[in-house]
């Protein structure tokens, strides 16, 4: 929570036209909105770009900025509208692919048999993430890469605690039978 207040006070202070505290929101959230974009987009240039289209409206509207403590779940949403408006104009919705470098840690432990079986439930499972639908997939995404919890996924959305429950219900149940399939 601490964080959040923090994150309240840089803005009032972006609103009040300090770069500074502009700069200190950007370095501390550009990771986790680029790998949040990279995950809804699995484009590296496409999701670089809405990261900077982000902090450009974050910017922009920080007078607008009510401060809640909810900085991450509005920030957040920013990025998934223009997530969402990007997929819109590609008309395709696919999951991204991980770059091995970046997820894939070698296990010093197992041969080369289970690094490869690793490798295919890995596979398996972009997979299924990738045709779940819209809001399914951005629940799972913001749970699992994020650790968003569920009132900031739902605050994100713009929508209720038990509809994201129940976005996470379906979305593990349709991934766990297509999965045992």
């Amino acid at each position: 929570m601490k964080q959040s207040l923090d994150d309240d006070r840089l803005m009032k202070r972006v609103a009040e036209g300090e770069e500074a505290a502009f700069a200190v929101l950007v370095t501390r959230w550009e990771d986790p909105v680029f790998a949040f974009l990279l995950h809804m987009l699995g484009n590296r240039e496409e999701a670089e770009d809405l990261a900077q289209d982000t902090f450009l409206r974050l910017y922009d509207r920080a007078g607008r900025y009510r401060s809640d403590g909810l900085f991450r779940s509005w920030l957040f949403r920013i990025a998934g509208n223009l997530a969402r408006s990007a997929l819109r104009r590609r008309r395709v919705l696919r999951w991204v692919r991980f770059e091995p470098t970046t997820h894939d840690r070698a296990d010093t432990e197992a041969g080369p048999d289970a690094a490869l079986e690793r490798n295919e439930v890995r596979k398996a499972v972009r997979e299924a993430v990738a045709r779940l639908p819209w809001r399914q997939r951005q629940a799972v995404v913001l749970k699992r890469f994020q650790g968003l919890s569920y009132r900031e996924i739902a605050d994100v959305m713009d929508t209720t605690v038990p509809a994201v429950e129940s976005l996470m219900q379906r979305a593990v149940s349709a991934l766990r039978k297509e999965l045992e399939a």
